[in-house]
């Protein structure tokens, strides 16, 4: 079964959402990672977004990764490994129904994914008029393949490209 792809406007209470999540996940990992990074669309005030928190947790290197890995655990959160990104440790759950849908992740840090992340965070957050343009092409995306999650990323990519272009990243 597909996917609907729901691109909304910015709503504020995204931030509040990571706060929430930001604070369970410290209950296990405060002495184990450097920090909790909100990243990808909701962290960007004014961007429209799919409402899903995307969430970096930055440890010093990999080998702190089992201990970050068992930590997770006892609160829900299960490895999925790399997913084919180099760097980028994915991580799902079960029993968070009180807690916005999110995606977590673990990076080092120094992965180049997450260097990606917090630069393209970084410049939608300094640029009010890469906002504009790329919430008008996530809500065009979702209207055109509403039941094709690779259509709309496909559609939303060439921006990125274009601001990893401006910023250094390709």
């Amino acid at each position: 079964m597909k996917k609907h792809v729901v691109v909304q406007s910015y709503d504020k209470t995204w931030a509040d959402d990571f706060v929430a999540i930001r604070d369970e996940l410290n209950t296990v990992l405060k002495e184990l990672v450097l920090r909790i990074e909100h990243v990808g669309s909701t962290s960007v005030e004014g961007l429209s977004a799919k409402p899903i928190i995307d969430i970096d947790v930055v440890i010093q290197d990999r080998e702190d990764l089992p201990e970050v890995i068992s930590a997770l655990q006892k609160i829900g959160y299960s490895h999925e490994g790399d997913q084919g990104i180099p760097g980028r440790e994915a991580f799902k759950y079960e029993g968070k129904e009180h807690l916005r849908k999110h995606h977590l992740y673990v990076c080092a840090l120094d992965a180049e994914e997450l260097r990606r992340h917090i630069a393209f965070r970084d410049y939608l957050r300094n640029n009010p008029e890469a906002v504009a343009e790329y919430s008008r092409i996530k809500e065009e995306g979702a209207k055109l393949h509403p039941w094709d999650i690779d259509k709309y990323i496909e559609h939303k990519s060439p921006f990125i490209e274009s601001v990893y272009n401006r910023i250094g990243l390709l």
